[in-house]
């Protein structure tokens, strides 16, 4: 198991044991600006609120959804994994 799908994997177990679905989620990503396009793909549909860093060289993105079940909310983050320079918050 990837270090990726072991943080998942745990992720997935508390959502399971805390949240009663279905629940609202707020997903924050960090994102080189170049890479904003990205991952306002992978949300959209989302309410999503994005602030510049003060160096201008990042941006922090904000969504919140309604998600009906956590591997719906495993599979954002499996997206957004592969964009470059993206942390997860």
């Amino acid at each position: 198991m990837t270090p990726l799908e072991d943080r998942l994997f745990k992720l997935k177990l508390v959502l399971d044991e805390t949240v009663k679905f279905p629940s609202e989620y707020l997903f924050k990503f960090i994102v080189p600006l170049s890479e904003i396009h990205q991952i306002l793909f992978i949300m959209q549909g989302m309410e999503i609120e994005q602030k510049a860093s003060s160096n201008g060289k990042y941006i922090s993105v904000s969504g919140k959804i309604m998600m009906q079940k956590s591997e719906d909310i495993i599979k954002v983050y499996e997206q957004a994994s592969v964009i470059k320079g993206i942390i997860s918050l």
